[in-house]
Formats: C-alpha cells, structure tokens, sequence
C-alpha cells in the first residue's frame, strides 16, 4: 500500500510554468527527505531539488536554481515542484523519492512527463 503518486506533467511553450504534485499513501511523508530528479532522453537521470524532513531546507541544482521550487504540505501528504521559466532542455520525464533518513524506507513516484516545446 505504500505509494508515490505524480501528476502534473504535460507540454508547454518555453517561458511557461508547471506544477508537479507527489502525493504520498500508507506512509507519512512528514518523516521524509523528499527529492526530485528527472531524466531526459538518451541521459542519466539526475537529483535536481531536495528538501529535507526536518526544517525544510532546501538545495537545487544549477541547472534550475532560481526557476523552480520544491515544497511540501505535511497535511496534503504532498510534495510539490514549482517550474517557471521553462526551457526546452528542462524536456525529461520527473520523478519524485521519498527517503527514510532512520530507516530503511525509500519510494519511488512512476514518473511524470514535462515536454516544453514551442
């Protein structure tokens, strides 16, 4: 019953913005080290934005930093990823994980594809 479930993906003209939600069921992701990654095609997926389980620091990667944010709702059992300013080499499919930092939990979303294209 343990399960990551991503939405939000779709296509979109380069400038625009997305929204991607990860929402988490028969765990509370209040306990998680939340991240983000993506992979585009023909590459290695890549860790883009973290966001920690305790006072909710965030770190991103150069490629995104100042255009997205990750957040989360610990009533929502959600975790979100605010893109703007998209560019065409943000293209790639977006993951979210969910790490147990005590224990040994980890999930994994199913993926959600971002196509920015003109």
């Amino acid at each position: 019953q343990v399960q990551l479930v991503e939405s939000g993906g779709g296509l979109v003209q380069p400038g625009g913005s997305l929204r991607l939600s990860c929402a988490a069921s028969g765990f509370a992701l209040g306990y998680f080290a939340i991240g983000w990654f993506r992979q585009a095609p023909g590459k290695e997926r890549e860790g883009i934005s973290c966001i920690s389980s305790s006072d909710g620091s965030a770190n991103y990667a150069d490629s995104v930093k100042g255009r997205f944010t990750i957040s989360r709702d610990n009533a929502k059992n959600t975790v979100y990823l605010q893109m703007n300013s998209l560019k065409p080499e943000d293209t790639a499919v977006y993951y979210c994980n969910a790490d147990e930092r005590y224990g040994p939990g980890n999930w994994w979303g199913q993926g959600t594809q971002v196509t920015v294209s003109s």
